[in-house]
């Protein structure tokens, strides 16, 4: 049975707008596609690996053609298993606010675990960088206080939605999906309720896609 994974990004729980839109979607998602199980990643209570020196120079050792040793060698074992968690859905959807133009510490940290050489991507002098997680898609659902989306005016400071695109498109991911939901805090209550409405509606029509999963 097919898993898509969900990576939740906010420790807000359902007072998330980031959070209470994906559950949307992951429900309108699952009812849609009954051959799918979901997982859910709280990557605020999940363990993710430290990424210190032994794993530092596990990462080098293999970008180098090397094998790593000793520590290197351990710490490795658990950044390969992060990784073929990650690699084991064949969807994603992701949850984010918004953290000082940016996002959470927690995703980041997960992010900088999952993209490692001979893993997630590959390298060479001829073709330069290739992703290796294809053929799969991501939602990204994505919460601002704000308004940095298209004709806001306030573009410059989103290194929210960019810099994620950025990171899963050099994994290898091609269909990326994105939903904001803005701004939630900037005009008021009512606006963010319509925000929040308005980004569920979308959500729930890209969950029915049929171009979102393969048959």
């Amino acid at each position: 049975m097919p898993k898509i994974l969900y990576l939740k990004a906010s420790p807000r729980g359902n007072e998330s707008f980031s959070n209470r839109a994906a559950e949307a979607f992951l429900a309108s998602f699952l009812a849609a596609h009954a051959d799918y199980q979901a997982e859910t990643l709280d990557l605020f209570t999940a363990t993710i690996p430290e990424f210190r020196a032994p794993a530092s120079q596990a990462k080098y050792a293999v970008m180098s053609g090397k094998a790593p040793t000793g520590e290197a060698e351990q710490a490795w074992k658990a950044i390969i298993d992060a990784i073929n968690h990650f690699k084991s859905a064949a969807a994603y959807v992701v949850s984010a606010p918004m953290w000082n133009f940016g996002i959470p510490h927690r995703l980041k940290a997960y992010i900088d675990v999952i993209a490692q050489p001979g893993l997630t991507f590959s390298y060479s002098p001829q073709t330069g960088y290739t992703g290796l997680v294809t053929g799969r898609p991501i939602v990204l659902v994505l919460a601002r206080g704000g308004a940095y989306g298209s004709g806001t005016g306030g573009e410059a400071y989103d290194h929210q939605a960019p810099y994620l695109r950025t990171s899963f498109g050099f994994l290898g991911f091609k269909d990326i999906r994105t939903v904001l939901v803005e701004p939630t805090l900037a005009a008021g209550p009512q606006a963010a309720d319509a925000a929040l409405a308005k980004a569920i509606g979308e959500l729930r029509t890209l969950a029915t896609d049929p171009t979102l999963v393969k048959a």
